[in-house]
């Protein structure tokens, strides 16, 4: 995928991003193989993108501009990591010209909407292990379809869509190394871990802040907590070549993610870095001195610099399409006109024809019915089908636990998580609640244990006395032969 479109690649470009209720603004300009920043801005929004009518929403955001006096129209947007749907999926022997319309079919199956309402890039890399890999990212249509008529009550054109945190510098190294990126925005932190120059998960962490927005508390327990359920996902040939967690930006927040995530880090064999500033080459083009690293800096400066990489940005067709189609339809008309008049002149091909259409019509009239019930029935299949699962497996891990919680209530699940949809036979299930009392819980456990699905118990958290709070994991399948 081609991070730039197919227009002359600009000098002047507007990197902006909406991170909640933020927005961020910089006008970067492209000379001479540097980058040199024009205008920036950043305010606060009191309208939603999605809640509020898109031409308040775009005149805010276009008084927010016109305050910073930023003029420019051309501009790229880093897209929110909490937009992103991914979906890695092993690709086997086939020749390239193959792999596109496997990809196709495997994002039909495992994505929860129809490709036909996303927008969709895959990210292509090699294991250690020498298997071939592929990540698929998407953003719904709906969401890229309301960005647009923002940006466009605004006053903006738009040049591409795509995730800055994929556009940092070192985000996303080349060869086999594998990296962890972090980088705190106004309510989350996103993280992305790459190896082999590709995208191997990509995830927004919404509950990484605590509080009110005017005393918020940076929760890097969280924080670690996902980070070691993300690193346990991957495969042991990738996991064992990421090595690095890179937190970038500036700010308290990412100071403090740094200092607090060292410890907890150094136990997943990751070595934390902080990269609050550009390097000297940033996006192949030189940032000047100290500039603070942004997605949205670093975004602009990957289009002006004509990299490769995704981009979400729904095509538009050219000028020349467009005209081509004006004259084919002009010439079409006057074909038929013509078409027409010649015709007009055999009265026995019209009778002809009215008596086809009129057949057709009556066989049309009797297939309508079960058309439209086929059609609603293929609708329903569509809705359900990422949900649809013969062997009720969620239905019985659930049925599995909750057999295995006392019935007097003394042990009890606050939230239940089931991972590795894409093979519901066997699971990486988490759950979490309150236990009455160690004991309780203890003994909830031997219960489950005891069952045949059910292997490799672990307690993730155990916390406080009575009542207690827990966090334990399992696996579900066919137990190990190893295991009792």
């Amino acid at each position: 995928m081609k991070l730039i479109s197919k227009d002359r690649t600009p000098t002047t470009l507007l990197g902006l991003t909406l991170d909640g209720s933020r927005l961020e603004a910089v006008v970067l300009r492209r000379t001479n193989g540097s980058v040199a920043v024009q205008k920036s801005a950043s305010a606060t929004l009191t309208l939603d993108l999605f809640t509020n009518e898109a031409e308040l929403v775009g005149r805010e955001i276009r008084n927010a501009l016109d305050a910073a006096r930023i003029k420019e129209r051309r501009c790229v947007v880093s897209l929110p990591a909490s937009w992103a749907l991914s979906l890695q999926t092993t690709l086997p022997e086939l020749p390239d010209a193959d792999v596109a319309g496997f990809l196709e079919i495997e994002a039909e199956r495992g994505f929860p909407r129809g490709t036909d309402e996303l927008q969709v890039c895959a990210s292509r890399f090699t294991a250690p292990s020498g298997t071939r890999l592929a990540t698929q990212l998407a953003v719904t249509r709906e969401q890229l379809a309301r960005l647009e008529s923002v940006l466009e009550a605004a006053g903006l054109k738009p040049h591409g869509f795509s995730f800055g945190l994929l556009a940092l510098p070192g985000a996303m190294p080349s060869g086999s190394r594998g990296v962890v990126a972090a980088i705190v925005g106004e309510g989350s932190v996103d993280v992305l871990v790459s190896s082999g120059g590709g995208v191997v998960a990509l995830r927004s962490l919404e509950g990484a802040f605590e509080g009110e927005s005017g005393e918020k508390r940076l929760q890097t327990d969280l924080v670690a907590r996902e980070l070691r359920i993300t690193l346990g996902q991957l495969a042991p040939d990738i996991r064992a070549n990421v090595a690095e967690m890179k937190i970038f930006g500036p700010g308290r927040h990412a100071e403090q993610l740094m200092i607090e995530m060292r410890p907890r880090a150094a136990g997943m064999g990751l070595l934390v870095e902080h990269v609050p500033m550009f390097a000297a080459d940033a996006a192949g083009l030189k940032p000047p001195a100290n500039t603070p690293v942004t997605p949205w800096f670093a975004l602009a400066a990957h289009y002006l610099a004509a990299r490769n990489g995704f981009e979400f940005l729904p095509p538009k067709p050219s000028m020349w399409a467009q005209l081509t189609e004006r004259y084919s339809s002009r010439r079409l008309a006057w074909v038929g006109a013509t078409a027409g008049a010649a015709a007009a002149t055999v009265i026995g091909l019209f009778a002809w024809q009215q008596v086809t259409l009129t057949r057709l019509n009556a066989q049309w009239d009797a297939m309508k019915k079960p058309h439209g019930e086929l059609d609603n029935l293929q609708k329903q299949v569509r809705k359900f089908r990422p949900w649809f699962d013969e062997s009720h497996t969620s239905l019985s891990i659930l049925r599995r636990v909750t057999e295995s919680f006392p019935e007097d209530g003394s042990v009890a699940a606050k939230s239940f998580e089931i991972r590795n949809p894409a093979n519901m036979a066997f699971a990486n299930v988490s759950c979490t609640g309150t236990a009455r009392d160690n004991p309780s819980l203890l003994k909830a456990l031997d219960q489950l244990r005891a069952a045949d699905d059910v292997s490799a118990i672990k307690v993730e958290v155990m916390k406080g006395k009575s009542p207690m709070q827990f966090t334990f994991n399992f696996h579900w399948g066919q137990k190990r032969k190893n295991e009792n």
